[in-house]
């Protein structure tokens, strides 16, 4: 993430907060603070999530992408973790493993129950079971792990803090491009499948 204020500023800590608070009611409004819908993508009986998904994030990496070229945003203050291959797939897993089960990730479990939720609350409870775990078995389990597989590009100035176009050798701007098209043929897959199984969108 990047500052919007300077970087000193406690500014930055009130425009956090009611990002925060617009995200969540997006959240809820686009029914992500049900868990049969978010649940529903990988039994394939409601694509919402996938749409809202790539809605957000074209928007974005155009916002982005745009505000950086006018000179607006700086995307080298953008700050971004480390990649990290080994531990993003097992990681991965586990959490994928989880939003199947419990129907949530944890952005929107935190939304579900400031709905009161009960089924969000337990989800939340075991996420705060799961940091416990992770930290108290971080040495003899986990630390080896976590350094496994650090993405390397050649010559880049920053070693493992990888962009997509640097990582396919292309520029920002064909980055998204492509990501576009990427997300155009997935709505138009998703639509061909639920016209296939004649899948209707279901109100929760």
């Amino acid at each position: 993430m990047a500052p919007i204020f300077e970087q000193a500023s406690e500014w930055n800590l009130m425009a956090a907060l009611f990002i925060g608070i617009a995200f969540g009611w997006v959240l809820e409004r686009a029914g992500f603070s049900t868990s049969r819908k978010l649940a529903g993508v990988f039994y394939g009986y409601d694509f919402v999530v996938i749409k809202v998904f790539f809605t957000a994030a074209i928007t974005a990496a155009l916002g982005l992408l745009f505000l950086n070229y006018f000179g607006v945003f700086d995307f080298e203050n953008v700050w971004m973790p480390t990649t990290y291959v080994t531990p993003t797939i097992v990681g991965g897993v586990i959490m994928g493993l989880g939003f199947v089960m419990g129907g949530f990730c944890p952005g929107t479990s935190v939304c579900a129950a400031a709905t009161g939720k009960l089924d969000a609350l337990a989800f939340i409870g075991g996420i705060v079971l799961g940091v416990v775990l992770y930290t108290f078995t971080y040495e003899p389990l986990w630390e080896t792990l976590r350094g496994k597989g650090k993405l390397l590009i050649e010559g880049s100035d920053t070693p493992g803090k990888v962009k997509i176009g640097e990582l396919i050798g292309v520029t920002e701007g064909v980055a998204v491009l492509i990501f576009i098209a990427f997300g155009i043929f997935v709505f138009w897959f998703v639509e061909k499948i639920k016209k296939t199984y004649n899948i209707k969108d279901v109100e929760y």
